[in-house]
């Protein structure tokens, strides 16, 4: 009989986030114990100690293992990526309180309901994506405005236990903090948001120049949310004279963000904001137009929800020969009939090559296009779309940061804003670098191996908990780890 152990040190170094060490126990039909140890930087080297009865002592290395087993255990150290180099991430944006409150159904006009499920916890969008930054390993920095009240007070104390850094918010003697009702359809897996903004709001003068400076001193990349948007330009104008790239988060047209916009360098935008901005007729001719009005754009992602994402990557004219011009609708049409209906994680079809992309009565573009898929939650686990979309945007800052490839960088974010999704509030499921569902993506395994090692992880061995199965679909995902074999009596 074989005991596989798989164990996680009790703390990480170099790591904001400790956890607990689990154990994986399988049994076969010989006796051995594997025994594997995960770091944030490297997969340390694995020992699989075999005792057998009257066999003497005896040492062998991998080349002893079954030839199938052999394959698939090459899984470099090298494979498993440290934390990004620079991982400062200043954002600017809104922070505060959600009410949630669960309903069986959204209620009609003058009834009385109760609620299913109540929580209390911090919110506002760029306080959730830096949140969801700082348990995927980056080191946030918020520029913000809350009131001294106890609200406010939860506010900072959430981020900091979060790893957030909130001594660039302004707190305000007097007024209230931002907070906002959400009421969460359990029938229809929706939500309702009811937002009553801080007061006083906050103005350029609340952030002196010193404080902008030292906020930006080290930053690799710069996000704003859209809100604040006086203060965020002047983030914004002191970020582009610093050559510091920023991401803008384009939920809906709001007043100030054509400026901001201007000195964008990707945009992450939700699904009804490109044709709200451009008049298109179509999510991929707006995402041409979008490149053909803001020239500095290097890329632009939609969000779909359940559907998905569409990215548009740009590629300058001298990296590329002429080409023949394609439709836009044509391209991103036949990239989605390549999706492969059957597949429960999230993927990325890309187009082979960059193309000069047409819409018609727009303009073209020369770029990529990427359609990416979102992970099929069965009904039983969905149970909150809440600030999945802050989520996608914590995990593409990352994915920047770490410098994925935009292949990577889609599922990587899609499977992130999904494991947000099976907890009520934006903030509750938000998963740490540590979390197994992360792994076949963040540990950049390659795409065509991900269904396997995801689906050892989620959905077979069920009499296993999820952490465990997702400890014998990495071992067999293992490439170039070096592995001794060590036989005792």
């Amino acid at each position: 009989m074989v005991l596989m152990v798989m164990q996680l040190p009790s703390t990480f170094t170099n790591s904001i986030h400790s956890i607990s060490p689990f154990s994986f126990l399988h049994q076969s039909s010989s006796c051995a114990v594997l025994r594997c140890s995960f770091t944030h930087s490297c997969v340390q080297d694995s020992i699989v100690t075999c005792r057998k009865r009257k066999r003497k002592r005896k040492c062998c290395n991998m080349s002893s293992l079954a030839p199938s087993f052999r394959a698939s255990a090459e899984f470099a150290s090298t494979s498993v990526p440290a934390l990004p180099e620079k991982r400062i991430v200043v954002g600017c944006g809104a922070t505060g309180v959600d009410f949630l409150a669960a309903v069986s159904a959204y209620p009609k006009p003058d009834d009385k309901i109760r609620s299913t499920s109540l929580k209390v916890q911090g919110g506002g969008n760029a306080g959730n994506a830096l949140t969801c930054a700082a348990r995927l390993g980056l080191n946030p920095r918020l520029i913000s405005k809350v009131a001294d009240d106890s609200q406010g007070r939860a506010i900072l104390d959430e981020l900091k236990a979060d790893g957030v850094d909130t001594s660039y918010l302004v707190v305000s003697k007097e007024g209230n903090s931002p907070f906002t009702y959400i009421i969460v359809d359990s029938q229809t897996k929706t939500r309702t948001c009811i937002h009553s903004p801080g007061n006083p709001a906050m103005v350029p003068d609340d952030l002196s120049q010193a404080t902008l400076s030292s906020a930006l001193d080290g930053a690799r990349i710069v996000y704003l949310d859209g809100r604040l948007h006086e203060t965020a330009l002047v983030v914004a104008q002191e970020a582009s004279c610093r050559k510091i790239p920023i991401l803008i988060d384009a939920e809906r047209p709001r007043e100030g963000l054509d400026n901001l916009l201007n000195f964008a360098d990707y945009v992450v935008c939700s699904a009804k904001f490109p044709q709200a901005w451009t008049e298109a007729p179509s999510i991929p001719s707006a995402l041409v137009s979008l490149l053909v009005r803001l020239p500095n754009i290097k890329f632009v992602i939609v969000t779909l929800g359940e559907d998905g994402c569409i990215m548009l990557d740009r590629c300058a004219e001298a990296e590329i020969p002429v080409l023949e011009e394609m439709d836009v609708d044509s391209v991103v049409e036949s990239l989605r009939q390549k999706i492969d209906g059957k597949n429960a994680i999230p993927t990325c079809i890309q187009s082979k090559s960059v193309m000069r992309l047409k819409a018609d009565g727009i303009g073209i573009v020369n770029g990529r296009l990427l359609v990416g898929t979102a992970e099929k939650i069965p009904a039983s686990e969905l149970v909150d779309t809440t600030g999945a979309g802050d989520a996608f945007i914590g995990a593409t800052l990352y994915a920047i940061c770490a410098n994925m490839p935009p292949e990577k960088m889609l599922p990587f974010a899609a499977q992130v804003a999904a494991v947000g999704c099976r907890a009520l509030g934006a903030r509750s499921g938000l998963p740490w670098r540590t979390d197994p569902h992360l792994a076949p993506f963040l540990y950049m395994l390659p795409q065509k191996m991900l269904p396997f090692a995801a689906q050892v992880s989620f959905r077979s061995l069920k009499w296993f908990s999820m952490v465990n199965r997702f400890a014998l679909g990495f071992i067999f995902m293992l490439k170039h780890q070096h592995v001794s074999l060590r036989c005792a009596r």
